[in-house]
């Protein structure tokens, strides 16, 4: 066998610092003909044991006892890492569960999620928490990290605790009410100075409550002519400063949930100009849609921050760019159709995105951007979808490079394979996809999780 030599023994699979109870496959596979970060000829990479052990020119490297997968030129990447998902379990899973979210999110590339503390209970206890853990390890198909709640219950008023939550063999290292801000500036201070002590993130959803009630859509001019009460963008980005000031004075890491107006971009440069810890997300629904799409009406559009104007998709853009806004994340949020088919007022705010990021952020950005912005390339993808919220998160294992003696959490593209988005031919047990019909220009062929094929072509392994 043709071998490249590694040059440095990695410790890549003591995975006990993430709660894992699978270090690795057993075992060989052999990505025949990739490209990784889509550059330069074709490579072989042989997995073994869950790590990277050869990168070779294409056909030069001879593994019998590997399973080879012919791909092609096909473009390599780490493994996607999504900070912000709702799998729905415990409570609504009707909707989603563990199971089908895992699958849904293997489809997509991804080894990694986080799922968010709103569900039935509350993720606000350890043993909720090492409950959800636990039943992702044994679906394994992707690490599915729970977040845990900043308030009991998520009622805003008492700190859940979290030095418990962390020390669970759930190891929770991030903290959210998402789906409700913190607005109580007490309780809030209160959590980030916690949560400085212990070094975890705290992730806020950035809405002040008494700006929103009864809210549904953007407030502007589409809004208005609807019918429809409008969500100012000041509402969102009186909790991005007022947080901001928080982590400057008293020191903790925060994180800024689906960024969505070009205000929070400003206020985040602000941020990062007076050296503030503070990190940011944008789904790729903000990044592609705007509240247009709500002239029909259609429940499947209404989401939580709402829809904006091209203004602030276009700078939320910009921003992915420039690094302003750290990386995507979709706020996967499955729902039933009764509870999408209704008035619009009264549909359940969120959208499907596990199965779709990846493409629509390499139509954007890669394949097709618009006229005007500049192309970016496969590394930009990787940095913004997987290696910078793993080191937000400072996740082990994920995020890493595509590189000999690296773990073997790895995803596959081929970036000539169109396809069309219909949410009743996804994992997910929900279908409400706000790109029903749209033509995507990439598809993700190929996932492993530590040198496990978690899915190939579409199909989720069973192993």
């Amino acid at each position: 066998m043709t071998t490249t030599p590694i040059t440095e023994e990695k410790n890549v699979n003591d995975y006990p610092a993430t709660g894992a109870l699978h270090p690795a496959a057993d075992g060989e596979v052999l990505l025949r003909g990739v490209r990784p970060y889509g550059e330069g000829e074709p490579q072989d990479v042989l997995v073994r044991d869950g790590v990277i052990v050869v990168i070779a020119a294409a056909g030069t490297v001879d593994a019998p006892a590997a399973e080879v997968l012919e791909l092609d030129g096909q473009v390599l990447l780490p493994g996607l890492v999504d900070m912000h998902v709702h799998m729905r379990e415990p409570g609504r899973e009707d909707t989603e569960t563990i199971a089908t979210g895992s699958a849904a999110a293997a489809r997509g590339g991804f080894t990694a999620v986080f799922t968010m503390a709103n569900t039935d209970p509350v993720t606000d206890t350890p043993a909720i928490a090492e409950m959800v853990w636990l039943k992702g390890q044994q679906t394994n198909l992707c690490d599915v990290h729970p977040v845990g709640s900043i308030s009991r219950g998520l009622q805003g008023r008492e700190l859940t605790e979290f030095g418990m939550m962390a020390d669970s063999d759930a190891k929770v290292r991030m903290f959210s009410d998402d789906g409700k801000c913190v607005d109580d500036p007490r309780l809030m201070r209160r959590a980030v100075e916690y949560a400085g002590g212990l070094d975890v993130l705290l992730a806020q959803h950035c809405e002040e409550p008494r700006l929103t009630e009864g809210a549904v859509a953007h407030e502007g001019e589409t809004a208005a002519r609807l019918g429809l009460r409008g969500w100012p963008r000041v509402a969102e980005e009186s909790i991005v400063i007022r947080d901001a000031l928080l982590a400057r004075d008293y020191g903790g890491r925060l994180h800024i949930c689906h960024a969505s107006t070009e205000g929070t971009v400003e206020l985040l440069g602000w941020a990062r100009e007076h050296d503030i810890p503070l990190s940011a997300e944008v789904t790729p629904h903000h990044l592609i849609l705007t509240d247009e799409k709500l002239e029909t009406y259609d429940g499947h559009f209404r989401v939580n921050p709402p829809l904006r104007e091209t203004r602030d998709t276009l700078a939320l853009r910009r921003a992915l760019i420039d690094g302003t806004v750290d990386c995507v994340a979709t706020d996967h949020a499955p729902h039933g159709s009764e509870e999408k088919c209704c008035e619009f007022d009264k549909a359940r705010p969120g959208m499907l995105g596990l199965e779709t990021s990846l493409a629509v952020i390499a139509q954007l950005f890669v394949t097709d951007p618009p006229e005007g912005q500049e192309r970016q390339d496969w590394r930009f993808v990787a940095r913004v979808m997987s290696e910078r919220p793993a080191e937000i998160l400072r996740l082990p294992g994920h995020g890493r490079p595509v590189a000999v003696g690296e773990p073997a959490n790895l995803c596959v593209v081929d970036p000539g394979l169109r396809w069309t988005a219909r949410g009743g031919e996804m994992a997910s047990k929900s279908s409400n996809t706000p790109y029903e019909g749209m033509d995507l220009p990439v598809k993700v062929t190929t996932t492993l999780l530590r040198g496990k094929v978690t899915c190939r072509d579409g199909q989720v392994s069973d192993k």
